[in-house]
């Protein structure tokens, strides 16, 4: 009787001592969290400078850049070659008496008209179009994986992103035959405004001007203008060109930067992508050797019970 009641009181005893060490192991594994924390899981509400900041670090810069000078390269060449070729239609209607085909025939006059309406289906197809690139800029930037954590990299996100970049490259390649073709007014108005320059210059010179010079068939030999008559609508339709000219170039500018900033998106989706695939394979390794663990520790446990 006395050996079964020392043998309860050193059970007591090792019970009290295993009850103890695990209560000092669990108040030294115990950390309060700090009072910044507390203070921000009372409020619940984030502090406005962070959200700022945070929503600051969404932004993809290089794609709004890019946005910003195409919007401003379609613009001017927009406006600015719609005011040239209204301004052209005046010199001709009022200064070289050319008068509108009153058949539907391909003249002057219909071409220009036809200009214009291409300039308006480019000036809101532009304006679509970088609005989409911009969005997709969004979705493929690094900083969208900062603020809402890991995603899935889908087959369809990365036929966008390389759609994208052969629609770009074929924009680019269209920009500058606009480009190119923009260069012909501020030519043939360059050398016109530089011969009516250097004619008034010269006191009691009156030059006739005749389309005629510049391989314009089809006018009478009555459709000449003199210099000092329309050197004002001149001058302004002139710079008005050079204006489309330099916004045809800030388009391509922005084609060729869009083009870069694509091209690092691709290159950032494509390492995701296999980084993606190998967390996948390295997980599922480990929940592999986990389970082989496990079943290796319930055997041992089985053989020793």
């Amino acid at each position: 009787m006395r050996k079964y009641s020392q043998t309860q009181l050193l059970c007591e005893q090792s019970v009290r001592q295993e009850i103890e060490i695990g209560g000092l192991a669990a108040i030294s594994h115990f950390r309060p969290p700090p009072p910044g924390d507390r203070k921000q899981k009372k409020n619940g509400v984030k502090g406005c400078l962070e959200c700022c900041i945070k929503c600051l670090g969404g932004i993809p810069y290089p794609s709004l850049i890019a946005t910003i000078l195409l919007y401003a390269g379609v613009a001017l060449f927009c406006g600015c070659g719609h005011e040239a070729l209204s301004g052209t239609v005046t010199i001709l209607q009022n200064y070289f008496e050319v008068v509108r085909s009153p058949v539907d025939a391909l003249d002057v006059f219909t071409m220009i008209d036809i200009i214009k309406y291409v300039i308006y289906g480019i000036a809101s197809a532009f304006f679509v179009y970088g609005i989409l690139l911009m969005v997709e800029g969004f979705f493929t930037s690094g900083a969208i994986k900062d603020l809402y954590g890991d995603f899935k990299i889908t087959t369809c996100g990365r036929c966008v992103s390389a759609w994208f970049i052969m629609l770009t490259y074929i924009f680019m390649l269209a920009w500058l035959g606009v480009t190119a073709f923009t260069s012909l007014p501020v030519f043939i108005y360059f050398n016109i405004w530089n011969i009516c320059q250097n004619a008034t210059v010269l006191e009691g010179a009156t030059l006739c001007l005749d389309p005629r010079q510049y391989g314009e068939d089809g006018y009478s030999s009555n459709a000449c203008a003199a210099c000092d008559l329309f050197l004002l609508q001149l001058d302004m339709t002139f710079h008005l060109f050079i204006c489309a000219l330099a916004g045809a170039g800030a388009a391509v500018i922005a084609m060729i930067h869009y083009l870069m900033v694509l091209s690092a998106n691709w290159a950032y989706v494509k390492d995701a992508c296999r980084m993606q695939k190998y967390e996948d394979i390295k997980s599922k390794e480990e929940q592999e050797l986990h389970d082989i663990h496990s079943t290796r520790s319930k055997e041992r446990l089985n053989a020793y019970t």
